[in-house]
């Protein structure tokens, strides 16, 4: 429910369901024409998952710093 003054309003049911107490924090996006909200941890755990699948023996920092200095050498 969106208040009188502009704020969105979660009910104590969906509130209670996602462990929301007041004063958390959620990120709040725009995806087409929905409002999404996020916890901070949730994302968090989301982007730990994508991790995960990167092989402990890749080096992302290492293919970074390649790309960097071969966009240097080529003058990009």
């Amino acid at each position: 429910m969106l208040g009188q003054q502009g704020r969105l309003v979660i009910p104590a049911e969906v509130r209670s369901a996602l462990g929301l107490s007041p004063g958390d924090q959620l990120h709040l996006s725009l995806v087409g024409h929905s409002l999404v909200l996020v916890r901070p941890q949730d994302a968090a755990s989301e982007l730990r998952g994508l991790a995960a699948q990167v092989p402990r023996t890749r080096s992302l920092v290492d293919e970074l710093l390649s790309e960097r200095r071969h966009a240097a050498a080529v003058g990009e």
